[in-house]
């Protein structure tokens, strides 16, 4: 007995290493390593210049796109369609979650193709550039909910839950970063390009981003209160991975991400993985439920090596392949020289595909992870 008792004490250590190990890589990969980044963004624009460093930054991010970011948006689609014919008309959904995902997994995309092809036709960058325009729009919508997954999930998976009000304020503060995002810098109404797509930006008034920004420094007020009333109520705030989550998403890679010229390049795969870091969690744990009895499911490995292939697969034919072949034939090389393309660029293929799947990437989104989906139970298994 004395012995097994001195086992039990020995491993006790190993068993607080590994859950503080595990926090740690939480931490990291839901926004904690922008911490660290910025500082090594530094130290490359001071070492090798700002051109260097952000040639360098670019490559790298545009490659690692394709295991990182193209992946996520692909991962969204087997997610959300994943029997589709038993969520639309079975019971699997409540009423209004069926409507939903009708609406988000038929209409939506529906209308966004017809959207794109229209533009197509009509070889029209305005219209393309109203479906970009539209994208950038909701970006950060998208991120900050994003955050605000991080903050509730991760939280209540360790006992600390958020009031109706709480989670109304935190909502209110990650909205005003997003308008805030948007409206600033002022815009009289630009020219920009974006994946070869020449367009006119929507003009919005320096007075917007001064309102805007007055909502978003005003709502971090009862922000701070929710967690100081917390602290005195509960004797404890939201745990450092989720609360770093959420202010990372909406400081550092909404409102400011523009704060170092060469964490642009990195955001948006900062996102992807924070997001993989719940497909994940959502995926073991169901992969973890259906390997015993009654159905002897594969191992959660080969399941979730499964999903990661098909993801990356699926996410270099959306984003890659299709619009390759469809632009080599839309605009064959002899037609690529600069004088005889119109506003559209040589890949208007890659522009409408590439904002067709982040503007659905975005909606889907909004059904997969609400708490009316029976799936997402096994976040907090």
């Amino acid at each position: 007995m004395t012995s097994l008792t001195a086992a039990l004490d020995a491993a006790q250590p190993a068993r607080a290493f590994a859950a503080w190990r595990g926090r740690f890589v939480e931490f990291l990969l839901v926004g904690g390593v922008t911490l660290f980044l910025f500082p090594f963004a530094w130290l490359c624009r001071r070492a090798l210049g700002l051109d260097s460093a952000e040639l360098a930054f670019g490559f790298v991010t545009f490659h690692a796109a394709s295991v990182i970011n193209d992946p996520h948006f692909a991962v969204t689609y087997v997610l959300f369609y994943k029997d589709g014919k038993h969520r639309a008309l079975g019971a699997a959904f409540t009423p209004m979650q069926r409507l939903r995902y009708l609406v988000v997994g038929v209409l939506v995309p529906l209308a966004l193709a017809v959207w794109a092809a229209l533009a197509l036709v009509t070889r029209s960058a305005v219209t393309m550039g109203w479906m970009i325009q539209l994208m950038f729009f909701l970006v950060g919508w998208h991120y900050v909910k994003q955050g605000f997954g991080v903050l509730t999930v991760l939280s209540a998976r360790r006992g600390v839950r958020f009031t109706r009000f709480e989670r109304v304020v935190v909502l209110t503060h990650c909205f005003t970063g997003w308008a805030y995002a948007w409206a600033s810098p002022a815009d009289p109404g630009r020219t920009l390009e974006e994946q070869g797509v020449v367009y006119t930006s929507l003009a919005h008034p320096p007075g917007l981003e001064r309102i805007t920004q007055i909502a978003f420094f005003l709502s971090t007020l009862p922000l701070i209160a929710v967690f100081v009333r917390k602290w005195r109520t509960e004797g404890r705030l939201p745990p450092l991975a989720p609360l770093c989550g959420l202010l990372v998403t909406v400081w550092l890679w909404t409102v400011y991400s523009g704060i170092d010229p060469l964490m642009k390049y990195v955001i948006p795969a900062l996102h992807s993985i924070q997001y993989f870091y719940f497909v994940g969690l959502l995926k073991r744990n169901e992969a973890r439920a259906g390997e015993g009895p009654p159905s002897f499911g594969l191992p959660v490995r080969v399941r979730l090596g499964f999903l990661a292939v098909t993801a990356v697969g699926l996410g270099w034919l959306l984003l890659r392949g299709a619009p390759s072949f469809f632009d080599a034939i839309l605009v064959p090389p002899s037609a690529k020289r600069l004088e005889t393309l119109n506003d559209l660029g040589p890949t208007p293929c890659l522009a409408a595909l590439y904002v067709f799947v982040n503007i659905h990437h975005y909606f889907m989104d909004g059904v997969i992870w609400r708490r009316d989906n029976p799936e997402t139970r096994y976040l907090f298994a």
